[in-house]
């Protein structure tokens, strides 16, 4: 192994080991409440061995499927120069077809190395591609799918610490340390939550080896089917609560900015086995005590290990909101740059790893939706109908865009790409159906902060696209300011001036009035493109 092979690898093992504390907090803690919220309602009717058998069996192929199928292996794929999250895949698209409705695309960048993902060869032309491009409501509806994806990613960062809060209050001080920095947040978090891992992961195999080995034959998909069949209808709205098994996956692509997606990919091949084990375990046990389904977790703990594995288990809870409120920022600094949400604040917490960021109007903003939340519901069962309909749309659109990625970005053909929707589209659309049936009780409030979310980034990224075209219409050539020459009598003083444009050629309007009105401007100005 070469020196530059071994500073790579070492690199990805060491963002592997800082994506624990960062990336996977709310993913691993699922198991703390999840076989408790999905035997609810009716399904209490249903507290038998093959309904545990058929439950744990739903939570191994979703964990599969979404989780390490979908995120772990083909989205953390499709970055956008590192970034990751719906607006990535938009920006992806945009580079790669004429779908912004922003006109900024320039024939120099495509002449940059970087500037487009595949081999330098010619794309082919679709006929799809030609359609999208040609219609601008077509492009329209494109971006307001994009915003709907991206807020609820934001409805997710205020509602995970919601249901924290009301789960665990002590997880509350946790937007309180976002502003140290991505670094110490990873340094203090990774091994809280690996020795959490391996806690669960030690517990869920005793389990299954003192209590009820069989569970392994529920890993076949078998049980998902005897399950429905026994159930009905009463299972399928407990989807709902199984689905909060993976809850957190969005998080995992959209926070890839500080990240690699090998580093991802590492530290999964870690989550995944031991989240398996621990479901499974819950399972061996509940499936020989069925009275402790309400609190089955800490019920399951075996006596000599219960207090320190409560200890562990408070820290990696106060820990678990860390994943989706690091995505939030990383969604907010991306509308930035496609020019759809107003300009906050963006501290850049790491002097060594782009992407670690901290926006401080956004941290104060969310907390006080979240205690309005946790006040105005004070139930986790209503929030976590909310906040399991976010979740679940967010996947669903992000499942459509990554379709277009292959389409237009990998080539791969619009054959695969329709099976790759059609087969998630499935298997997410049968959760997002059980999610709708929540909104009475709680679904309505992503639902309402969506609209509030979309008309801001619309409405703001419509004022941009009139500001855009307005100084497009109105720019004035260099050649022509240079030919005023003397003529204008202006004083010349020392130093340098810096011109703010979104033009990428051109010298704006504002720069033609500013030298036809102002009495003396610098000898030097540079025109800085935002």
């Amino acid at each position: 192994m070469n020196p530059s092979q071994y500073s790579i690898l070492s690199r990805n093992l060491i963002l592997a080991y800082q994506s624990f504390g960062v990336v996977y907090g709310d993913l691993s803690t699922s198991p703390l409440y999840l076989y408790s919220s999905t035997f609810i309602g009716k399904l209490q009717n249903h507290h038998t061995e093959e309904a545990l058998f058929g439950v744990f069996a739903l939570i191994f192929w979703t964990l599969t499927l979404i989780p390490l199928l979908k995120y772990v292996f083909i989205l953390v794929s499709a970055d956008d120069n590192g970034d990751g999250g719906t607006f990535a895949l938009y920006s992806l698209l945009c580079r790669h077809a004429k779908f912004s409705l922003l006109p900024i695309q320039q024939a120099a960048d495509e002449e940059l190395s970087a500037y487009k993902y595949g081999s330098s060869t010619q794309p082919v032309v679709s006929p799809l591609k030609l359609f999208l491009e040609k219609h601008k409501r077509v492009r329209t509806a494109l971006l307001v799918v994009v915003l709907f994806g991206a807020s609820m990613v934001i409805g997710d960062g205020v509602l995970t610490p919601a249901i924290s809060v009301c789960f665990e209050p002590r997880r509350s001080p946790l937007a309180w340390l976002c502003h140290i920095g991505g670094p110490i947040c990873s340094a203090a978090f990774a091994p809280i939550v690996i020795i959490w891992l391996v806690s669960i992961f030690s517990i869920g195999l005793y389990n299954i080896i003192h209590w009820n080995p069989k569970i392994v034959h529920a890993l076949s998909p078998h049980y998902i089917i005897k399950f429905f069949r026994q159930t009905g209808k009463d299972g399928w709205i407990s989807l709902g609560g199984i689905f909060l098994s993976i809850t957190g996956t969005e998080a995992m692509f959209a926070d890839l900015g500080p990240f690699t997606a090998l580093s991802i990919r590492v530290s999964a091949t870690l989550i995944y086995p031991c989240l398996v084990v621990q479901y499974m375990g819950q399972a061996a046990f509940l499936s020989r005590n069925l009275q402790s389904i309400p609190n089955s977790f800490y019920d399951s703990i075996p006596g000599p290990v219960f207090w320190p594995v409560f200890v562990v288990a408070t820290l990696a809870a106060i820990v678990g909101s860390q994943a989706v409120i690091a995505a939030t920022f990383s969604i907010i600094k991306q509308r930035h740059a496609l020019g759809c949400f107003p300009r906050l604040k963006v501290v850049h917490t790491s002097k060594h790893i782009y992407g670690q960021i901290y926006i401080p109007e956004r941290n104060w903003i969310f907390m006080v939706l979240t205690v309005a939340i946790t006040i105005g519901f004070q139930e986790t069962i209503l929030i976590g109908n909310a906040y399991g309909l976010a979740c679940m749309t967010v996947m669903f659109i992000t499942a459509f865009l990554m379709a277009l990625v292959k389409t237009f970005v990998w080539e791969k053909g619009l054959f695969l790409a329709a099976m790759f929707l059609l087969f998630f589209w499935f298997v997410e659309g049968v959760y997002l159906s059980a999610a709708l049936m929540k909104v009475p009780q709680g679904g309505w409030l992503p639902l309402v902060m969506l609209v509030v979310f979309i008309m801001v980034m619309y409405i703001w990224h419509y004022g941009t696209r009139k500001k855009y075209n307005f100084d497009l219409h109105n720019k004035v050539s260099l050649k022509w300011l240079l030919g005023l020459g003397h003529s204008l009598g202006i004083i010349r003083v020392p130093g340098i001036g810096l011109i703010y444009s979104e033009l990428v050629t051109g010298v704006p309007a504002i720069f033609s009035h500013f030298v036809t009105n102002l009495p003396a401007f610098h000898k030097v100005h540079c025109q800085v493109w935002l």
